[in-house]
């Protein structure tokens, strides 16, 4: 034995203090958010637009912004007076919007026309899907003044500007919805007796629908974008050309009210091509 002694209060042991009992933790719930009423949610909205009106407004008038460079609202305002009451606005806008109406519906129906004819033969969508990924590939807009150059500086030129933007992403979307079809529905109705050409006109166009109208609010901005781009390369008449002439004539005030303007009119046709969505999609869903 060792030399060390042993007490009575080795052999008790002491008690260790209890853990608290943990406690239970609630549970983390969805964070909920009161939507704002659509009267309350347009007052802030006009809020925030007058808000920035004003301070671009001050800004201007105590030369924090160069109002040669910037302008103001108030040369903004008059300036758009006198861009429909002495100006050739409402010819512009017609001729832009009738650009980009052609242009959309004729680049949507080719390029879908193209994509849907890639079902008859395999052969066919592999020899050209090169051409079509390459056609992607290049900035369409650098072929711009090519175009210009062929078709003159007419109406014809931005039509084929704006279809050529749509063709390429309404061919690539349906030749999307043609490799979706379902092969089993293929089979039923070649079972059921159906021709090929009854097939395609009644399982695979209406299988590819969907995907065709689901392009058509993306179609719209891209058939405006090449209208535009056209009328600043040679116009006649159009937003593009009087945005394109007030800047090198350094009328600020003017590039700002076609700004507006083709901004309103891009908007238009966006709600319009989206009410025309919803009819054709309730159309599809119900047929």
């Amino acid at each position: 034995m060792s030399g060390q002694s042993t007490s009575a209060d080795d052999f008790i042991e002491v008690p260790k203090p209890k853990a608290q009992a943990a406690r239970p933790r609630r549970p983390r719930r969805l964070p909920k958010e009161v939507l704002w009423s659509l009267p309350k949610l347009i007052l802030i909205q006009a809020g925030l637009f007058a808000s920035l009106v004003a301070a671009w407004e001050i800004a201007a008038r105590t030369r924090l912004l160069d109002p040669f460079f910037w302008s103001q609202p108030s040369a903004i305002a008059s300036m758009l007076v006198v861009f429909f009451s002495e100006g050739t606005a409402w010819l512009d806008i017609t001729t832009t919007f009738r650009e980009t109406i052609l242009g959309f519906v004729l680049g949507t129906s080719l390029g879908a026309a193209l994509g849907l004819s890639l079902w008859w033969s395999r052969n066919w969508a592999r020899a050209l899907q090169p051409y079509i990924i390459c056609f992607e590939s290049i900035p369409k807009l650098a072929l711009a003044p090519l175009i210009i150059l062929i078709f003159g500086i007419g109406l014809a030129s931005k039509v084929a500007i704006a279809a050529a933007l749509t063709m390429v992403v309404s061919t690539i979307t349906t030749y999307s919805g043609v490799r979706a079809v379902d092969r089993d529905g293929e089979r039923l109705f070649y079972s059921l007796g159906a021709s090929r050409w009854q097939v395609f006109r009644k399982f695979v166009i209406p299988s590819c629908l969907p995907w065709i109208i689901s392009i058509l609010r993306v179609n719209i901005g891209l058939a405006l974008t090449g209208a535009v781009v056209g009328e600043f390369i040679a116009a006649e008449h159009g937003l593009g050309r009087t945005i394109f002439y007030a800047g090198q004539t350094y009328e600020i005030a003017l590039v700002w009210v076609a700004v507006i303007v083709l901004a309103s009119l891009s908007i238009a046709m966006y709600v319009a091509v989206s009410a025309l969505e919803k009819v054709l999609v309730r159309g599809v869903t119900h047929s």
